[in-house]
C-alpha cells in the first residue's frame, strides 16, 4: 500500500520527535524543511548539530534507518545548510 506525501511527513516527523531529546541533550536540533514529490527529504539540523562532526552519524545512523523501516518509499535523506549529504 503506497501512503501519500501528507502520511510520509507525519511519520518523518514522529521519527524526528523520537530523535529530539538526544540532540537536545547535546544542544542542536532537527526539523523537516520538504519531502519533495520524488520522496527526497531535507532535513535541517540547528543549534550545536549544525556544526558538529558527528551530524552524519545522526542523520544516518538516527533518522535513516529508522525511515528505512517504517518509510521505505523515501529515496534519500539530506541535511540542507550543512555539507552532508548521505
Amino acid at each position: 500500500m503506497a501512503r501519500n506525501k501528507e502520511e510520509l511527513i507525519s511519520i518523518v516527523n514522529d521519527s524526528i520527535e523520537q530523535l529530539r531529546p538526544f540532540l537536545h541533550a547535546d544542544g542542536g536540533d532537527m526539523e523537516l524543511v520538504e519531502l519533495t514529490d520524488d520522496f527526497d527529504l531535507f532535513v535541517r539540523l540547528t543549534g550545536a548539530c549544525g556544526d558538529c562532526s558527528m551530524s552524519a552519524m545522526t542523520l544516518k545512523g538516527g533518522l535513516e534507518e529508522s525511515l528505512k523501516i517504517i518509510a521505505p518509499e523515501i529515496r534519500s535523506i539530506k541535511a540542507i545548510d550543512s555539507q552532508i549529504i548521505i
